[in-house]
């Protein structure tokens, strides 16, 4: 497969290469929307990474280095955000944004159709270093429950190592 061609317009960067709609099939990257395939900057980065896209922004090639100096521009948690996703992405799930529930992600059980269910988990990231109060985790949990998903913590450490804390509300 050639690599997805994507250009960085404004604050989004998207793609209407056939191979961008490919991958959306196959694997999920990316969101359909206008005939186009729009990423969030966490998708974009690691296909970069992977050297799977390339993107350009006036017609020149971002190096990715400089793509993630040009995303914290809009973003200022990517540095937490993007190990959590490249480490989830890397073990199979499929991850999205969960801009609309107030949370960093939402992510997919492996191997289910995104389409047919929902997510399984609610994610917010935070480095090992941010102190949560009790009332910042009552409200993180009350998203999730309130959204029928399981809540995660991701922590992230120095050296981007990523640990999860799953929280799952039972009936007594």
């Amino acid at each position: 497969m050639e690599k997805i061609q994507a250009y960085f317009l404004g604050q989004n960067i998207q793609s209407n290469s056939s191979e961008a709609f490919s991958l959306y099939e196959k694997s999920h990257f990316g969101e359909r929307t206008e005939g186009k395939i729009r990423y969030s900057f966490s998708e974009a980065l690691f296909l970069v990474q992977k050297g799977k896209m390339e993107i350009l922004s006036k017609n020149r090639k971002i190096l990715h280095k400089d793509l993630m100096k040009k995303i914290q521009k809009f973003d200022k948690r990517i540095q937490i955000k993007y190990p959590v996703f490249r480490d989830l992405r890397e073990k199979g799930y499929v991850v999205k944004t969960a801009l609309k529930f107030g949370a960093d992600f939402r992510v997919y059980e492996k191997g289910k159709k995104i389409s047919e269910v929902h997510a399984k988990w609610v994610v917010f990231c935070d480095s090992e270093t941010q102190k949560l109060t009790w009332h910042e985790f009552s409200a993180k949990n009350r998203v999730a429950h309130s959204t029928k998903k399981n809540l995660l913590l991701a922590i992230v450490d120095e050296e981007n190592d990523v640990t999860y804390y799953e929280v799952k509300w039972i009936k007594p």
